[in-house]
């Protein structure tokens, strides 16, 4: 019997595809190997659960659980432990200034210091309880100071007006002067007032001792005079 052309294209066509057929499914397990590999299942044995529960166990069992008692204890020692610091630090402070204290030197009280006065001085003058006085004398640049000092110890305030302070040279010439710091009034019974007389030294040539003679004003009811003071240098 004669097998058509028909059929044996077909037998041919089907053998070739169980063919192919079989070839891609083995390269696709080959494929499928390959890619899988390293890759595993979780362990799902309840077995291994059991170890690992026994493990967690163990571990807790490890820890220790203080008592109320201890506890106690431990905080109290504690608290102690802190006062006593700050006490030791109070007592340390303490010390530090107890020493500064005793390092500091004590203050003495300001000494008065009295004043030196120059030979021959003060020359003092008087008059109805008035006090002029001249302490002592410097030259400084080109004037002679005479420093002069004035109290009222009377029961009248007074008055002065210094244009009518007259100063004499021992050859009984007169000489021009200014004043600083003199008040133009003393009240009774009033402190002490210091000024300055300057005298310039161009009239002061062959000078030995010189005078002062000062009024109030404008009664002139007493007259203070200083007589020979010494301004030689």
């Amino acid at each position: 019997m004669k097998i058509s052309s028909t059929v044996l294209l077909t037998l041919i066509l089907l053998i070739l595809m169980l063919g192919a057929g079989s070839v891609s499914a083995f390269l696709g397990f080959q494929l499928g190997s390959s890619a899988l590999k390293g890759v595993t299942t979780p362990d799902g044995r309840p077995t291994t659960k059991f170890a690992s529960n026994k493990t967690n166990s163990s571990q807790q069992a490890g820890l220790v659980l203080l008592k109320e008692q201890e506890i106690l204890k431990i905080v109290k020692a504690r608290i102690e432990g802190k006062t006593k610091a700050a006490k030791s630090e109070n007592l340390e402070e303490d010390d530090e200034e107890t020493n500064s204290s005793k390092q500091k030197p004590e203050e003495k009280p300001p000494q008065v210091v009295e004043e030196k006065l120059q030979p021959g001085f003060p020359v003092i003058a008087q008059s109805e309880g008035v006090t002029m006085s001249v302490q002592s004398v410097r030259y400084s640049g080109g004037d002679l100071l005479l420093k002069v000092k004035m109290q009222n110890k009377g029961k009248d305030s007074v008055r002065f007006l210094y244009s009518f302070l007259d100063v004499t040279d021992d050859k009984g010439r007169t000489l021009s002067a200014s004043t600083e710091g003199l008040p133009t009034e003393l009240p009774a019974n009033g402190p002490t007032f210091s000024g300055t007389v300057s005298i310039p030294t161009a009239l002061l040539d062959d000078v030995k001792k010189i005078s002062l003679a000062l009024t109030d004003y404008p009664a002139q009811e007493l007259k203070l005079e200083a007589s020979n003071i010494p301004v030689q240098r």
